[in-house]
């Protein structure tokens, strides 16, 4: 059913629709709610799924970590077309979109592991992803995905028991 799906940029339109599809997982601790300004500073990393009839069904974002690592974040679906391909068809198009941006390596923060290993990413055994000088400079970024990624203490609270996964596009 993916045929009835287009996966287009987000526009400042679409920060509404954003949040509502958030707002339901935010709620079940799923995902992390942000404040407002935060979506519009991020838009040009989100993607936006539409259905045939040009209603959005979901929204996912990639963010550029460092020069061969991003991370998929906000990856969401509206309950009426969870289980549709949805969150497939915009898994792919944000590794796609990695890939063109030249990042060899995709992370995540997931509850949904069965999901993302049937995209190829695996469980993030090893804790120094990065080399040292990488990871000295990561340390100075106040993203809170990146300390995540570096599952760094501070975070800890947020991680609400999700699994790192990454994987090499």
């Amino acid at each position: 059913m993916t045929d009835s799906i287009h996966i287009r940029p987000a526009r400042t339109g679409d920060v509404t629709a954003i949040k509502r599809l958030v707002a339901p997982l935010a709620e079940k601790r799923i995902l992390m709610a942000k404040e407002t300004v935060a979506y519009y500073e991020s838009l040009q990393e989100f993607l936006i799924a539409e259905s045939a009839s040009g209603e959005v069904i979901g929204c996912g974002a990639l963010h550029v970590m460092w020069d061969d690592l991003a991370e998929i974040r906000t990856l969401a679906a509206s309950d009426s077309w969870r289980g549709r391909g949805v969150g497939h068809v915009l898994v792919e198009s944000l590794l796609t979109a990695a890939k063109a941006l030249g990042v060899s390596r995709v992370f995540c923060l997931t509850f949904e592991v069965d999901f993302f290993r049937r995209h190829g990413f695996e469980i993030m055994a090893d804790q120094t992803a990065v080399d040292p000088d990488v990871y000295s400079e990561l340390l100075r970024s106040h993203d809170e995905g990146v300390a995540e990624f570096l599952d760094l203490a501070r975070v800890k609270p947020n991680t609400l028991g999700n699994t790192r996964m990454i994987r090499v596009v």
